[in-house]
């Protein structure tokens, strides 16, 4: 017999060689009839292996993301199996589960495949699911793997094989379908019932452009058709609301490719937006402390040795800049964090000088690859508000506990309700991935983790998922149509301080090292205004709000007397704007109520005598007419609410 203990702490006697799915049949059979994978001791299997030993179960349904998971891993394959009927001979690459869905790397030799195509394939699938076919896990010899794709002529295969240990290699087979797969699946196809094929796209070849272009299948399914229903009804949603349809629409930014991929360049109105938001969080950290500064948008080589980022980065990173000098070398700036630890040791420090918190909304550069990059959210330039906070020991934990306070200050005055936390640590089995010894890893560790749970953070722990120098609390924000992205993060790092011989006298009047935290509450500027456009489709809190005030002239006898008002606002900082164009006063208005404007003003005849404006907001339609005066209140009262609702 072994023991089986389940989450809530309860503990189950079964014969050795039951399985997951055994387990929840004598729970319930509602219960096993949704199992689609299974955690053991930690580590999702399949819900049809063996239990040999006592071991903590976890059963995974649709409900876990692990569940989800694996099912979209089981889809990949049933995906494969459809492609090859279709189109015999094909190789296949890999196939692993994403965020939404799953997606499959294929290479169609001489087939040529299109959108329109993939209507039978998804056919196909729904006909193979419907036959309930079995994923078989089957553990093979390196020989026996090896002579199986060689058979087959897939030398995509027989690449992944050759990295693989002997001993550590498994086939899974649904159905007439055979892949080199670790698992884990679901029990049958049979639980996949809602299927849709979402796009085709080019991949490299283990993401390297010298290798071959393969053709990326991506595809989403559901255990519920009117789930597939309500996530396309998201898509149609989410397709609204990109930001590179909305940032075009709105005047906010562009890209060319005489400038570079990835390279974008904000347009005025985009400008002053960024400006806002800029603006907003300086005010803030004036009052908590921070010393702005200015760093060059390159440095010398020797500079990124030093910190590591050079070994860690530099092959994948721009190439070197040289000068006439031929022993001078410099980098495009990939990280603000090496520029400021030479600030703090430009001058002698004291422990009373600490914390010393340097703060810059620094640009930097990263080479992307071109079939990554997407419009703000993956860039090759991007402005980080970036701040270096360096500290005794003994002020770590409170100076992170001010972060957390800062970043939910942003979160909340730009309305992301929804938010969690990732305490993101080192990956235990790869210690080569990062510098420093494991006495400060342990302490950044900790202060991280205690910091957070005594600022009462929802919090999740993701291993491998740390900073080269040290780890990290990534805040993962829930968008209005509750997408996840990774946004503001903070960082301890014992490390570049050692790096950087970093030194500040004590109380003791003797040297020691600094710690340094790295935060930036909104991530990049870039990606930050990505994110907020698609959450908000464009429709800006009034506060951050390009244009607050369109004022708009019903004929051109009154654009005189709309310039007044215009300026009267925009002496009070409000911001408007004058529709002069010779237009009726109906297409002026539905087109400011498309460009999302907040406030019209509308200007005649009757206006202009009482000095007046007739005011309409959108969404809410007529306010009637009013002094100048009297609307600026209501602006400024608008404002005023809006902020202390959220923040």
């Amino acid at each position: 017999m072994i023991h089986v203990t389940l989450p809530d702490g309860s503990v189950k006697q079964y014969n050795a060689g039951a399985t997951a799915l055994d387990v929840a049949l004598s729970i319930s059979e509602g219960l096993a009839r949704n199992v689609l994978a299974a955690k053991v001791n930690n580590e999702v299997v399949d819900a049809t292996r063996p239990l040999t030993e006592d071991c903590t179960l976890q059963l995974l349904t649709w409900n876990d993301a692990e569940g989800k998971s694996t099912m979209w891993h089981s889809s990949a394959h049933l995906m494969a199996e459809a492609l090859e009927f279709h189109y015999p001979g094909i190789k296949l690459a890999i196939g692993p589960p994403v965020a939404n869905g799953y997606y499959y790397d294929v290479d169609f030799m001489d087939y040529t495949i299109r959108e329109e195509d993939l209507a039978k394939v998804e056919e196909k699938m729904k006909e193979l699911a419907k036959q309930k076919n079995q994923f078989i896990r089957k553990e093979v010899s390196k020989a026996d793997a090896l002579a199986y794709f060689t058979e087959k002529e897939d030398p995509y295969k027989l690449e992944l094989i050759q990295d693989l240990p002997d001993g550590s290699i498994t086939f899974y087979t649904q159905g007439n379908f055979t892949d080199l797969c670790r698992g884990p699946h679901i029990p049958d196809t049979g639980f996949i019932k809602a299927i849709k094929l979402t796009a085709i796209a080019g991949a490299y070849w283990r993401g390297d452009e010298k290798n071959k272009q393969l053709t990326r299948i991506y595809g989403i399914t559901f255990p519920k058709a009117a789930e597939l229903t309500e996530y396309l009804e998201k898509v149609e949603e989410a397709k609204r609301r990109d930001h590179r349809k909305l940032g075009k629409e709105l005047e906010l930014f562009t890209f060319s490719q005489k400038v570079g991929q990835g390279l974008p360049m904000w347009l005025p109105k985009g400008a002053a937006l960024r400006e806002r938001l800029e603006n907003f969080l300086k005010k803030r950290q004036r009052k908590d402390g921070y010393d702005q500064v200015i760093t060059p948008h390159i440095g010398n080589k020797e500079l990124y040795i030093t910190s590591g980022h050079y070994e860690k980065y530099g092959a994948d990173s721009f190439q070197a800049i040289k000068t006439p000098d031929p022993n001078e070398e410099f980098l495009l700036k990939p990280m603000n964090c090496p520029h400021h630890c030479e600030i703090f040791k430009s001058k002698p420090r004291s422990y009373k000088d600490l914390p010393a918190r340097f703060a810059e909304f620094g640009t930097v550069y990263r080479y992307e690859q071109s079939g990554e990059l997407h419009g703000l959210t993956r860039v090759r330039g991007f402005t980080q508000d970036d701040a270096h906070i360096f500290c005794t020991e003994d002020q770590v934990k409170e100076e992170f506990k001010k972060v957390i306070d800062l970043v939910i200050y942003i979160f909340k005055a730009l309305d992301f309700k929804n938010f969690k936390a990732q305490i993101s640590l080192r990956d235990p089995n790869n210690p080569a991935k990062y510098i420093g010894t494991d006495e400060n890893w342990a302490k950044a560790e900790q202060a991280i983790i205690e910091a957070a749970a005594e600022k009462e953070l929802p919090t999740f722990v993701e291993l491998g998922e740390a900073a080269f120098y040290g780890p990290k609390l990534d805040f993962m924000v829930q968008d209005a149509l509750g997408r996840e992205w990774q946004l503001g993060t903070i960082q301890v790092d014992y490390n570049l301080p050692e790096r950087f011989e970093l030194e500040y006298t004590g109380s003791d009047n003797q040297k020691h090292r600094p710690v340094m935290i790295h935060r930036a509450p909104f991530g990049s500027m870039e990606r930050f205004v990505a994110v907020l456009l698609e959450h908000c489709a464009g429709d800006f809190p009034l506060w951050l709000t390009t244009d607050q005030v369109a004022i708009l002239p019903i004929s051109d006898k009154y654009n005189d007397y709309a310039q007044n008002v215009s300026e009267l606002l925009n002496n009070s900082d409000i911001r408007a704007f004058v529709d002069d164009r010779n237009e009726k006063i109906g297409k002026k208005i539905r087109e400011s109520e498309l460009k999302k404007i907040p406030f019209m003003l509308i200007v005649g005849e009757q206006e202009a005598e009482s000095n007046q404006v007739s005011v309409r907001q959108r969404g809410e339609g007529d306010k009637g007419s009013m002094s100048v005066r009297d609307f600026e209140q209501i602006v400024r009262q608008a404002i005023e609410n809006e902020l202390s609702t959220n923040v």
